[in-house]
């Protein structure tokens, strides 16, 4: 059986300030699209600047990727920050290390 990856991430501007919860199949090209829409205000990532990687999970599946994200974005901020902290303490940008890979 072929293994297949899909993302579910949580991205944030520069300050820290504002979460953006997504499901894709490859992060690296999400990202730079997040980048690309910076200041565009026709979606919310784009909008509010959230380019930045701090939180991301691999799944084989793509229906429980796509429920783990709803699941996610039903959140409350306070639980997400928690969920972040697990695998990333200080916030750190990934971006740099998905592009590595």
């Amino acid at each position: 059986m072929r293994s297949y990856n899909y993302f579910v991430y949580i991205t944030t501007n520069p300050k820290r300030t504002t979460l953006y919860v997504g499901m894709t199949n490859d992060l690296p090209r999400r990202l730079h699209e997040h980048f690309m829409n910076c200041g565009e205000s026709f979606n919310f990532a784009g909008k509010y600047y959230c380019y930045n990687l701090i939180y991301y999970e691999r799944h084989s599946h793509v229906q429980h990727a796509i429920e783990r994200e709803k699941e996610i974005k039903k959140w409350s901020r306070t639980k997400k920050e928690a969920l972040i902290r697990v695998q990333n303490p200080y916030w750190k940008f990934l971006n740099q290390e998905i592009k590595d890979d």
